[in-house]
């Protein structure tokens, strides 16, 4: 088969086709890398942010959380109370009963016509006074139920007052905080959704699952001394090169984080100083 003859002006339109396609998936790929670092730069001031509020947002919703829990005691406790000045009154009513029957027995002790009849009555009489002392005694015990309900009902609302006083000093300084961060927050948020359209979904999903998995919420780092920025293990010259050709998104083979060089850095940087 006769060899096929090329011409330098053939020989260099051929690479340069061949050529085009790997430079716009290089370019897709830059401006992917670049998103990725400036969406992670972007969140982590968001982060940063969230630090100076601290722990005062779940503080508060401890606080809320016990001044509810003790407002639900409370009215237990005065549910409790109803309970038992129910009792009570049912307990009255029953007293005032025997003693309608004592005074029915008392006269009938007056028309007995033998001795055991009377005897049958006094039993009754007896039995009475026994349902009376027994009435009495309960009642006793359940205004005694009531006084220890009504001190701990005392106990928890002046607890609440504390946790009250408390839920509002911390209220007030998380709302200086919000305040004063309120501007940058709204700002970085809108940067942090802006960045978001530049990312497909796969990439965007997988850089969400890293960050909720890394300690430092990084799932985007660059390669500082030959290393991860994220986890600090060792990147063979290799793989650092095929990090600088931005031609694929490369993960740390021991963190999974996505790794960048400084040239995706810079371009990152530019993006959150626009």
């Amino acid at each position: 088969m006769p060899k096929k003859v090329t011409t330098p002006e053939v020989e260099e339109q051929t690479i340069v086709e061949s050529a085009r396609p790997t430079l716009d998936v290089d370019v897709a790929i830059e401006r992917r890398l670049v998103a990725l670092h400036t969406l992670q730069l972007v969140d982590s001031e968001i982060d940063k942010i969230k630090i100076i509020r601290g722990e005062l947002p779940q503080a508060i919703q401890d606080l809320e959380d016990e001044i509810a829990g003790l407002q639900t005691r409370i009215d237990n406790f005065k549910s409790s109370i109803d309970e038992q000045n129910a009792n009570i009154s049912k307990r009255n009513e029953e007293v005032e009963n025997h003693k309608a029957m004592i005074k029915k027995y008392e006269k009938q002790q007056d028309n007995v016509r033998n001795n055991r009849e009377f005897e049958a009555i006094n039993k009754e009489i007896e039995f009475q006074n026994l349902e009376i002392q027994l009435c009495e005694r309960r009642n006793r015990d359940a205004n005694a139920k009531i006084d220890e309900l009504k001190q701990h009902i005392k106990a928890a609302e002046h607890l609440i007052q504390g946790r009250q006083a408390e839920l509002d000093s911390k209220k007030d300084e998380l709302d200086g905080i919000i305040e004063e961060t309120r501007k940058d927050e709204v700002r970085l948020l809108e940067k942090s959704k802006e960045m978001e359209q530049y990312i497909d979904e796969r990439y965007l999903t997988a850089y969400k699952r890293i960050r909720q998995q890394a300690r430092n919420g990084l799932a985007v780092v660059t390669i500082d001394r030959d290393a991860c920025g994220g986890c600090f293990s060792k990147i063979p010259p290799q793989r650092q090169s095929e990090i600088k050709m931005h031609k694929k998104v490369i993960v740390c083979e021991h963190c999974g984080r996505i790794l960048v060089d400084d040239d995706i850095a810079k371009k990152a940087q530019a993006q959150i100083e626009k």
